[in-house]
């Protein structure tokens, strides 16, 4: 009897930067922190790539990288923020996967995750494609490998979900166990009701596709998130292997949570973690693996079918990004706003979508494609590697002011992404800072795209915040909410040269001063790349 035992993290935060400045301005409820990205990254991230494990007399006996000996994703936007502003625990991640494929037999523990955290079965098909392809490349440009498995925002799925994935070559996902239907051994009749998280299920999809399932130890994982299990390790290792029961065949204990669990939600949650994983190691209760590990070394026997449009924290399905379901409510506010939010999202999705279009179809004949590969841009914004971009993906030089244009209609696209991260519907207020944030992003397209295409957006568009009713008196609706808090903040390229000015005023070295790339600057602007090069290099990195 084989016993193995997979720990898993999602660790994510939504995208925070100023849609125009892309950068993260204070955020008070943050203090003494500047930001949360940075809040959590002290109290959670960094303490995670050094957890500490004492003896009986408090005394430190081994300083470990936790990341290492579980299996995890992070959110591609919030590693890019980490790359700039925490390059040491950047690189710890990225060395805890290398010492993981050492430990687990040449297997990462790392996994990709859809783009920016969006809900896969209430996106349209062409968005649930970028999504998988931007999450894929952003993994690879960062780990230096292919991702063997996927992690879906709010493990949020239905069947195109997955066969999405399937077509982009994942081989597996983790699901919560109230997502399964039902299940059976591969080749029998009968099928049996719910799921044995045990065991891994093969699950075959419409198209011929197959993809394989995995569903974590629900009651487990609740313990850690909420219960309080994180408080000693020794007992968060002998309740994960409580869990294995007497079965002949191998069998896989495995939890997933946020891994915000381990030092932000609960402190020091990160050293019970360090405990957990040493202690089962040294007493051999089970062998620690990851999934791609698992799936190489276990065959799959059984199959499963999944409830559609289901999710890990919505008891109604995936009701929490879409109605008034009552999950996430801790104040007794209504939900009401969540439904026009999305209704008028999905209409200005749609608008911008035709605007691309008919505007992209001039430089290239498979617009969507493009849109696909601009994520080699995201992750190389350098002017010689755009200019490099454009040509080879429009096949011919192109003008400076069609470069700037192509651009800025990619731009268009990629807010048009960002405007759907699930964090803006999940708590219980439209006046919160997670729905201001997708707001900002719906703001950022719409000027983007009503400079472009000489077209009128953002008068319906905010009839339609308008019924999105705020549970606050002072913030009335989101149309208000959008008029008094985002149009003002509006930036073009004459505030940053006010702000330039202001700062130069204040700093000892204001030649070094650095607040625009050349990239934002273009689409902030109407000069092209080319005109760029003559602005004061302090404007520009």
């Amino acid at each position: 009897m084989k016993k193995y035992l997979c720990i898993h993290g999602h660790f994510y935060q939504p995208p925070r930067e100023n849609a125009w400045l892309e950068e993260i301005e204070m955020q008070h409820s943050a203090n003494p922190f500047h930001d949360w990205n940075e809040k959590i990254t002290h109290e959670c991230y960094r303490p995670n790539a050094t957890s500490r494990i004492l003896n009986d007399q408090d005394r430190i006996t081994d300083i470990v990288n936790n990341y290492s000996r579980i299996s995890f994703n992070f959110g591609p936007t919030l590693l890019s923020w980490m790359e700039q502003h925490a390059p040491d625990v950047y690189a710890a991640i990225l060395q805890a996967d290398r010492m993981s494929m050492e430990y687990f037999g040449g297997h990462g523990s790392a996994m990709a995750q859809v783009y920016n955290h969006i809900i896969m079965p209430l996106a349209n098909e062409r968005d649930q494609k970028s999504q998988v392809i931007w999450g894929l490349e952003d993994f690879k440009s960062r780990f230096g490998r292919e991702s063997e498995g996927m992690w879906l925002a709010e493990t949020a799925v239905n069947i195109q979900t997955l066969e999405i994935l399937a077509a982009n070559g994942i081989k597996f996902t983790v699901l919560a166990p109230r997502q399964a239907l039902r299940y059976r051994k591969s080749g029998a009749s009968r099928w049996t009701k719910g799921i044995d998280s045990k065991r891994h299920y093969l699950c075959k999809l419409p198209s011929g596709n197959k993809i394989i399932l995995f569903f974590y130890d629900g009651d487990r994982s609740q313990e850690v998130a909420f219960k309080g299990l994180l408080k000693n390790g020794r007992e968060f290792a002998e309740s994960l292997v409580s869990s294995f029961d007497d079965r002949k065949e191998p069998q896989l204990v495995h939890i997933a949570t946020d891994g915000e669990s381990y030092g932000h939600h609960h402190r020091h949650g990160d050293m019970a973690l360090a405990f957990c994983c040493q202690y089962i190691e040294a007493t051999g209760l089970a062998q620690l693996t990851n999934y791609s590990q698992f799936l190489h070394l276990v065959e799959v026997e059984y199959e499963v079918e999944i409830r559609e449009n289901t999710s890990w924290s919505c008891f109604h399905g995936i009701e929490r990004w879409r109605s008034n379901c009552g999950c996430g409510n801790e104040s007794g506010y209504h939900q009401r706003w969540r439904a026009p939010l999305r209704e008028a999202l999905n209409w200005l999705r749609d608008q911008l979508a035709d605007i691309y279009q008919e505007q992209m179809e001039v430089y290239h004949q498979d617009p969507w494609k493009l849109r696909d590969e601009y994520v080699q841009v995201i992750l190389n914004r350098g002017e010689d590697f755009v200019n490099r971009f454009l040509k080879i993906h429009c096949g011919r030089e192109l003008q400076a002011a069609d470069r700037t244009q192509i651009i800025r209609l990619l731009e268009i696209q990629r807010q048009s992404l960002l405007m759907f991260t699930s964090c803006g519907w999940f708590f219980d207020e439209v006046s919160r800072i997670e729905t201001i944030q997708i707001l900002q992003y719906a703001d950022r397209a719409i000027q983007l795209a009503e400079s472009i295409a000489n077209i009128d957006l953002e008068s319906k568009f905010l009839e339609m915040l308008a019924k999105a009713e705020s549970n606050e008196v002072k913030s009335k609706n989101a149309a208000f909410i959008y008029e008094k808090q985002l149009r003002p903040k509006r930036i073009n390229l004459t505030k940053v040269g006010m702000h330039y000015a202001v700062a130069s005023l204040f700093d000892d070295n204001p030649e070094k001063l650095r607040i625009l790339t050349t990239l934002v600057a273009v689409i902030l602007s109407n000069v092209t790349m080319q005109e760029c090069r003559y602005w004061p290099s302090a404007v520009l990195i």
